[in-house]
């Protein structure tokens, strides 16, 4: 009676570009939590799919899974320093177009709006509110910001 030949034991998989991965993350600034999923269900995504800045994804590549780890960012670092071009006031008129004429809008409100191309959609924070007009800003939150950025790599593929 033979036995079966023993496997090498299976090397933990490590995040390299392109990884597909499964993990619980948070992103905070000054203010807080801008995103948190640790109470929730975790969240999946693909490095270099531009889901996460690719300064927060490179603090990822070479974690193992199961890992656990936390990186201070410094001010501008992961999503860039704000930008005041990306301020802009969009007419009520153009805003009726794009969704709900009489929406009403409050400062600190976040509104999506679609991409040109009608692909995707992009952000914008209230900042003023005009009869005329709304004062968007289209910046990160966290731009201009420092940041930490906390994760928990549940599983790396």
């Amino acid at each position: 009676m033979s036995s079966a030949p023993t496997s090498p034991s299976a090397a933990v998989p490590v995040v390299q570009p392109g990884s597909f991965l499964t993990l619980h993350y948070r992103l905070a600034g000054p203010q807080g939590d801008i995103i948190n999923t640790f109470a929730d269900k975790p969240a999946t995504l693909s490095l270099g799919a531009g889901e996460l800045s690719p300064v927060v994804e490179s603090r990822l590549i070479g974690l193992e899974e199961g890992a656990r780890a936390s990186f201070d960012l410094p001010a501008g670092a992961a999503f860039g320093e704000r930008n005041p071009e990306m301020q802009q006031w969009v007419a009520r008129t153009l805003l009726a177009q794009l969704g709900d004429p009489d929406e009403q809008y409050s400062v600190g409100d976040v509104v999506q709006f679609p991409t040109p191309d009608g692909s995707g959609s992009y952000a914008g924070a209230v900042q003023q509110v005009k009869p005329e007009a709304v004062l968007f800003d289209f910046n990160h939150p966290l731009a201009g910001q420092p940041v930490t950025f906390e994760v928990h790599l549940i599983g790396v593929l």
